[in-house]
C-alpha cells in the first residue's frame, strides 16, 4: 500500500521517523500550490533533496559557499552540460580546485537547507514511492535522520508558539511611540533591519516576507523579537488595493525620514 496522504493530517517530521523506523528506500513527494520538492532515501539515511525538476547545479552550491569563485563557477557552469554531475565532481577534484569532503559536505548544507523549508510547509500533499532513487549521474551522501528528526520536532513545536503569537500574515505591522529610546538598547541584526524598512500599515507581513525573500518561519522568528523588544506592534493593513489587483510594498513618506528609525532604515537599504 502505497505512503500518501495530507501534511494537515501527517507533518513531514512523522514522516520522516516512519521512512527512519522502517529504513524505507524510496522518494517522497512533497507538494503545495507553486511548489514541489523530492527527497530520496536509502535504508532510511538521506541521500538526495530538489526542489521542483532542477537538478541541484555543483558550481552554484560550491560558489555559494566561496569554495569556488564567481569567474571559476561560471566556466563550469557552462561547460556543465558536457559532463554529469558525477563527472563534474571528478573533474573539480582532478584539477586541485576542491576535495570530495568538501564537496559532500556542502551537497549535505544543500539538502538540509530543502528538508528546513519542508518542515514549514503545513498543508500539502505527499506520497512516497517505495524503491525509487535518484539519478544514477547525481552525488549522493548518507546521512542519519535521527538529527533531523530532532531538528525539525524543535522546529514544530516553535512553529506552534510563533503562530500563536502571529497569528496571520496577512495582518500589518506600524513602529510603536516611542521606539527611539528602546533602539538604544537593542542591537538589531542586518535581517532585522531589513525588515524593520518596510514596517509601515500599509504592507503586509506577508508582502514584506516577500520582498526580503523570507520563508513563513524565518519572517515570523524576526517579527516576533521585534514585538517582544517592544519597537512594533501588530495593526490592520490600511487602505488594500482591491481584491484582485496587484499588492506593492509601499515606500515610505519622505516627511517621516526625520525619525532616527527612518535614517537608520535608509543605511540599512544600501547594504
Amino acid at each position: 500500500m502505497a505512503l500518501r496522504g495530507r501534511l494537515q493530517d501527517f507533518t513531514f517530521v512523522q514522516i520522516l521517523n516512519l521512512v527512519n523506523l522502517a529504513h524505507k528506500t524510496g522518494c517522497l513527494i512533497v507538494e503545495k500550490p507553486g511548489q514541489k520538492a523530492r527527497v530520496f532515501f536509502r535504508e532510511g539515511k538521506l541521500v538526495y533533496a530538489i526542489f521542483g525538476n532542477e537538478p541541484v547545479e555543483l558550481a552554484r552550491i560550491l560558489n555559494k559557499a566561496r569554495i569556488l569563485s564567481d569567474n571559476q563557477a561560471r566556466v563550469v557552469i557552462q561547460h556543465g552540460n558536457e559532463f554529469s554531475d558525477k563527472a563534474l565532481g571528478l573533474m573539480l577534484i582532478n584539477s586541485g580546485l576542491v576535495s570530495r569532503e568538501v564537496i559532500l559536505s556542502n551537497l549535505q548544507i544543500h539538502y538540509l537547507e530543502i528538508i528546513r523549508q519542508l518542515f514549514t510547509w503545513i498543508e500539502g500533499y505527499f506520497e512516497f514511492e517505495n524503491d525509487t532513487l535518484p539519478p544514477a549521474d547525481r552525488i549522493n551522501i548518507r546521512l542519519d535522520l535521527e538529527n533531523i528528526i530532532l531538528e525539525g520536532s524543535r522546529q514544530m513545536r516553535e512553529w506552534e508558539t510563533l503562530k500563536d503569537e502571529i497569528p496571520s500574515l496577512e495582518m500589518a505591522l506600524k513602529f510603536t511611540e516611542t521606539p527611539r529610546e528602546k533602539l538604544r538598547k537593542i542591537n538589531l541584526t542586518v535581517e532585522e533591519w531589513r525588515v524593520i524598512s518596510y514596517v509601515n500599515p500599509r504592507n503586509t507581513m506577508r508582502q514584506i516576507a516577500g520582498a526580503n525573500r523570507m520563508n513563513e518561519l524565518e519572517f515570523r522568528r524576526i517579527a516576533l523579537g521585534l514585538l517582544q523588544a517592544g519597537l512594533v506592534e501588530i495593526v490592520r493593513p490600511g487602505k488594500l488595493p482591491a481584491e484582485g489587483a496587484p499588492r506593492v510594498i509601499t515606500p515610505v513618506k519622505k516627511e517621516e525620514k526625520r525619525s532616527l528609525v527612518q535614517r537608520l532604515i535608509d543605511r540599512i537599504r544600501t547594504l
